[in-house]
């Protein structure tokens, strides 16, 4: 139990769960899930300042392999401290969440277990109250008293099984419904548009066989519906170009209006649209902020460090909203959307490049169900209005060039040689005339809008590894390779730098 504190990967828990990755070791078994969740049992009823036995905790899993033996070392470790379980099984992400939310359910706490788009030898936890998913703080609390445990044999056999995700799914329902105005059917409101969904064989294929078809919805040509945690098709996440393009062909092969892509426990999505266009990164935080728009004037988006200069000039100078960046990681993005609403600064969405996206109407959780059913309204309402989807980000300007870098850091103090090296890196820039962008929350941004060079770059820490990130985007062919070369001179020097 010594090596717990090794499984912490920011607000949530990770570790390799099973053989299979040669060179991966196992280290996320049933003994540490049991002793984790008398801790999270034992921490959750400090804060609610009772004991653990009248504790009721939901647990839930996305389609990995090893799902059902981490389930019931969980079971044991809560039940082993007097805590009653509910097993509600397949679910997404969100809906653990809202299970501490719906009245008919009401959950002291919520646990999932899931690693996201990991491969398929990896598993972890997700934790939830009332109040959202763990901080990191809390995360790092729950195993060091973890890491003080000893296994217990609590019982398997008490959990009740619960059936919470269709109380999930009628919430979305509703939400479309009551969304989508002038519905010539009102029960059948997405009636008249195809629409294609990849779940990539994780927890996400409840969406269009339960919440699309009901509701009017042609789902044929749909994709990989069926969990299987080895995902035998692709990665099941929205960010890798291949699971995009195997939607984006879906799309056009079967002549649909809108294709849906949620990552293995849905909370991230991304779309395309019917002319094979990719709505991701850059582009989806277009599109929500713009249907949010009528609803927020004004308001304020907060993203990732690593969006575009057009993207802002997008939502300030054509939507007329804010546009505040902020540091990677979705937990840090949504925590500051929620951080400006308490200062009174409407801020309606906070969202990730990754697809994480978080409304405030929506608790601030990231859910990509739930944007999925805010794009489908969006969808219903323009072909009400005669036009499409598209529409709504059809004055934001295209990439020219996009680039990333991953600049490994080989010195043994990665983190102090990244700093000193960002620190010199930005010296540099302003001592070469650089235009070095105020308050980039994280790193070193330039923006270039001279003869030479147009365009931004940001170079930047990663958040775990040993790496630093450098995203560059062009506003013409050749900026990047101009960029990569002002790059370059700016840290000649540094002899523990590895470019890949």
């Amino acid at each position: 139990m010594g090596q717990l504190m090794e499984l912490q990967n920011g607000s949530d828990i990770r570790g390799v769960a099973c053989e299979g990755v040669p060179g991966e070791r196992v280290n996320l078994t049933e003994n540490e899930v049991n002793v984790i969740g008398q801790a999270f049992a034992d921490w959750l009823a400090e804060q609610k300042r009772t004991v653990p036995g009248s504790l009721r905790i939901g647990v839930g899993h996305d389609s990995r392999v090893t799902a059902d033996v981490l389930k019931t070392a969980l079971f044991r470790g809560l039940t082993g401290r007097g805590a009653r379980v509910a097993d509600c099984g397949l679910v997404s992400t969100p809906s653990m969440f809202m299970t501490q939310i719906y009245p008919s359910v009401h959950f002291d706490g919520g646990i999932m277990i899931t690693a996201s788009h990991l491969p398929f030898n990896r598993n972890g936890l997700k934790f939830f109250t009332g109040q959202g998913g763990l901080e990191k703080e809390d995360i790092t609390e729950i195993l060091l008293r973890a890491s003080s445990l000893e296994p217990c044999a609590g019982s398997p056999q008490q959990a009740e099984q619960m059936d919470t995700l269709s109380v999930y799914i009628e919430d979305l329902k509703g939400k479309i419904i009551e969304g989508v105005k002038n519905a010539p059917d009102r029960c059948r409101p997405l009636a008249g548009l195809h629409i294609v969904t990849d779940a990539g064989n994780g927890a996400g294929g409840f969406f269009p066989e339960r919440v699309l078809a009901p509701l009017g919805a042609d789902i044929s040509g749909s994709l990989y519906l069926d969990p299987d945690g080895m995902f035998p098709n692709h990665v099941p996440n929205p960010e890798n170009q291949q699971a995009m393009e195997v939607l984006r062909q879906a799309v056009m092969e079967n002549r649909a209006d809108l294709g849906l892509i949620f990552d293995t426990d849905v909370d991230r999505m991304s779309a395309v649209l019917s002319d094979g266009e990719e709505i991701n990164r850059d582009r989806l935080i277009a599109m929500m902020a713009a249907i949010l728009q009528e609803d927020y004037p004004g308001g304020t988006i907060v993203t990732d460090s690593v969006t575009s200069d057009r993207l802002t000039r997008f939502l300030e100078q054509e939507l007329g909203m804010r546009h505040r960046r902020y540091k990677r990681g979705y937990k840090n993005v949504i925590n500051e959307g929620i951080r400006l609403n308490r200062e009174g600064i409407l801020t309606p969405l906070a969202i990730e490049t990754s697809g994480h996206g978080a409304m405030k109407e929506n608790y601030f959780l990231d859910d990509g169900a739930y944007m999925a059913v805010r794009l489908l309204i969006a969808a219903a309402n323009a072909r009400q209005e005669g036009r499409s989807l598209a529409s709504y980000i059809e004055k934001m300007e295209d990439s020219r060039e996009e680039r990333e870098y991953r600049i490994k850091i080989q010195a043994e103090n990665f983190r102090e040689y990244g700093d000193r090296v960002l620190e010199v890196f930005e010296k540099r820039a302003k001592m070469a005339g650089y235009n070095v962008v105020p308050d980039s929350c994280e790193g070193v941004r330039l923006a270039f809008q001279g003869d030479e060079i147009r365009g931004w770059l940001l170079l930047r820490m990663s958040l775990h590894d040993p790496i630093l990130p450098l995203n560059m985007e062009g506003e013409r062919d050749g900026d990047c390779d101009r960029m990569t070369e002002a790059v370059k001179r700016l840290l000649e020097g540094f002899s523990e730098l590895g470019w890949q």
